[in-house]
């Protein structure tokens, strides 16, 4: 397998360090993005000591200059990146009618507007030289709703839209775009939505009970499907979101 280079915002835990790990595996040199320094150093510690290439990266998605100076020290660092895993997510438990325009800016700049800037920082590159993967990490909500959810429901239906109408302008350029949409997953980020309530215990229970499967996403599991994506056997698989939810979307 040729060596390319991928960048993963959100990379330093969750979902974004299996994703970053399991990138590793398969070959790829990788720059783990996030705001969370420490944990994307542990991170590319951990692929190096495995034997793979990695570099931290400090990157705040929703900080345009920040996507530029990241994309620029990965690239330093890596050479030209040519997998963009959009995977730095936020959200908190509300209903609709408790939510503002303050948190509604937050929950759209790190979702969605995150998205499209790294992928508006790295699609030219891809295109010119004829090659690219770009995966986002949508969620279930956007595709189906979720109570409690609405704006970043709103923020993952969007990113899909997105992905599909990316992957249709760049299906000659060797670039495709797809989303992967994890249902409940055991990840720090639903740990802290579940403990912001009054009923932590209540609130994952409830999320189990809904899958089929009777349990929660293992992050390693939604790394699989990120994997595939990123590889080169996926050449020919663009504009598609596949859930990886325990049967918890079927469609």
């Amino acid at each position: 397998m040729q060596t390319r280079a991928a960048i993963v915002t959100g990379g330093g835990r969750g979902i974004g360090r299996a994703i970053s790990l399991a990138l590793a595996r398969d070959g790829r040199s990788v720059a783990v993005a996030d705001l969370l320094v420490d944990e994307a150093r542990a991170v590319a510690a951990e692929i190096a000591d495995a034997g793979g290439s990695a570099v931290a990266v400090v990157l705040d998605v929703t900080d345009p200059a920040s996507v530029l100076a990241g994309v620029g020290m990965a690239t330093g660092a890596l050479g030209p990146l040519e997998i963009l895993v959009n995977n730095a997510g936020w959200d908190e438990l509300r209903p609709f009618t408790d939510t503002d325009e303050r948190f509604w800016e937050r929950v759209l700049d790190v979702n969605f507007k995150g998205a499209l800037r790294m992928t508006h920082a790295l699609l030219p590159a891809m295109v010119a030289r004829g090659f690219g993967r770009i995966v986002s990490i949508g969620s279930d909500a956007g595709r189906v709703g979720s109570s409690l959810e609405s704006v970043y429901a709103g923020a993952k239906g969007g990113l899909i839209a997105f992905t599909k109408t990316i992957a249709r302008e760049s299906a000659r350029d060797g670039v495709t775009a797809n989303t992967v949409c994890p249902g409940p997953t055991d990840t720090p980020m639903i740990a802290s939505i579940a403990a912001a309530g009054d009923d932590a215990e209540r609130v994952i229970g409830a999320m189990t009970r809904a899958v089929p499967m009777r349990r929660l996403a293992r992050p390693e599991e939604v790394a699989a499907a990120v994997a595939f994506f990123a590889s080169e056997d996926a050449s020919f698989i663009t504009g598609q979101t596949l859930s990886v939810s325990g049967g918890l979307t079927m469609a």
